[in-house]
């Protein structure tokens, strides 16, 4: 008998199962017990008659048996309309309990009160929350229709290294380790990689690894350790090829998610899954701020208008809403000396890329790169970079096509989409300043 999921029961009614899963709840009445059986996929009631003699094992067992320990369940699933839990019930044969609990240290079913540290010092108990463990099965969902987006126009993905000898990009913000008898750096993005194969002849890649900043920020939505989802083309005319690659996946996987979890992610969250239109507006950093002046009286100094500030950022998501009716916008024109030397500029020195703004919260800085030996070489002179990046620019001196790409934390993502208050929340174990266990 091969063991079957709770979520998959009501494809076998009538039929003896074999289940295994957490007892959630038990209620001993006088003439019944009724077990409620969790597993990743959901939960069953178990019902077992105490008048009957062949059950007399069973309900000793189940008398003594502490909530959240685990048992494996022999019975027949039975579709029963006056069950409340989904309309089914087993009716068992045989209990075997796999596991003993032991008093948890807080109610994972009431987290309101319960401190974020206590929580996140026994996370394995924390993701039992019903709340928690669904929010990865979406976020799962996302990637799985990003992916399914690219592999259905031809991408490779791609698995880079993640020790590098030279620290990479700006060489600050990144964990030095002890690498054998030298130094060695954890990577801060897989970008410089990407771009090799560009230069392999690749083509389009894309790779979901993990990324690491030594960031000191302690912010809802900054984390030393996350997970990116980075994309990377060539033969593109200009960033907004990279723009549009980029509208149409988020669009397919949002699309695909309502479809799959948007009534379920309605009743835990109290989200609305929205699939955005294409194409996504478009606006100059400028502009932006001179909109957010005139409709909501928003005003910076000049000297911080060459980027979004936080707040134009939140204000950048009222803005999409009442000018576009959209959760969505791109933002151009950033000056170049803001970014990295790899990305390609005009001749005015204006940034060939762009920020994409989702809910108030940039999720991505994407772009044309630079692909000219010598004026990659050049930006790289300007921004004081030398040995570190001489086996990058390596990459250009053989023929490399027009390419773009960009980059976006899966978390981030996550915690968007469901809106969540924090990225610690939709990783699986966050990892920041003050947070290395478990």
């Amino acid at each position: 008998m091969t063991h079957i999921n709770i979520g998959n029961l009501n494809q076998y009614f009538e039929k003896e199962v074999e289940i295994n899963g957490f007892v959630d709840n038990i209620r001993n009445l006088q003439w019944v017990q009724f077990v409620i059986l969790r597993d990743a996929t959901g939960k069953v009631q178990v019902t077992i008659e105490k008048s009957e003699e062949k059950n007399k094992e069973m309900v000793e067992l189940i008398n003594n048996l502490p909530l959240e320990s685990t048992v494996k369940i022999t019975g027949k699933v039975v579709e029963s309309p006056k069950v409340k839990l989904n309309g089914m019930e087993i009716i068992p044969t045989k209990i075997e309990i796999t596991s003993t609990s032991e008093e948890l240290p807080f109610n994972f079913k009431d987290l309101e009160n319960v401190n974020i540290d206590t929580r996140f010092d026994y996370r394995f108990i924390d993701l039992r929350n019903d709340k928690n463990n669904f929010m990865f099965r979406v976020q799962t969902a996302f990637v799985r229709y990003m992916r399914e987006y690219l592999y259905d126009h031809d991408f490779t993905e791609i698995h880079t290294p993640k020790l590098l000898g030279a620290a990479s990009e700006s060489g600050s913000e990144v964990f030095e380790v002890k690498y054998f008898d030298r130094k060695a750096y954890l990577a801060q993005s897989p970008q410089f990689y990407k771009q090799m194969a560009m230069a392999a002849g690749f083509g389009k890649v894309f790779e979901v690894g993990p990324v690491f900043r030594a960031e000191n920020s302690n912010t809802s939505r900054h984390a030393t350790e996350f997970t990116g989802f980075d994309v990377e083309f060539s033969y593109i005319n200009s960033f907004h090829d990279v723009m549009n690659l980029h509208a149409e996946m988020l669009t397919y996987a949002l699309e695909k998610i309502k479809e799959k979890y948007g009534e379920k992610i309605k009743e835990l969250y109290g989200v609305e899954v929205v699939v955005p239109t294409l194409p996504f507006p478009v606006m100059r950093l400028a502009d932006v701020y001179q909109e957010l002046e005139e409709r909501y009286g928003y005003k910076v100094e000049e000297k911080e208008k060459n980027d979004l500030t936080t707040e134009a950022e939140k204000l950048t998501y009222k803005l999409a809403q009442d000018k576009f009716n959209h959760e969505f916008m791109f933002v151009i024109d950033y000056p170049a000396e803001k970014r990295a030397f790899y990305h390609m500029r005009n001749e005015e020195g204006v940034l060939q890329g762009y920020d994409l703004i989702w809910k108030g919260l940039e999720i991505t800085t994407g772009a044309q790169r630079e692909h000219r030996y010598e004026e990659i070489c050049k930006n790289a002179k300007e921004k004081g970079l030398g040995e570190d990046v001489k086996f990058y620019l390596e990459f250009f001196k053989y023929g490399c096509p027009p390419h773009g790409g960009f980059g976006m934390g899966v978390d981030r993502l996550t915690m968007l989409l469901l809106n969540m208050p924090s990225v610690k929340e939709t990783e699986f174990l966050f990892r920041g300043p003050n947070r290395i266990n478990p």
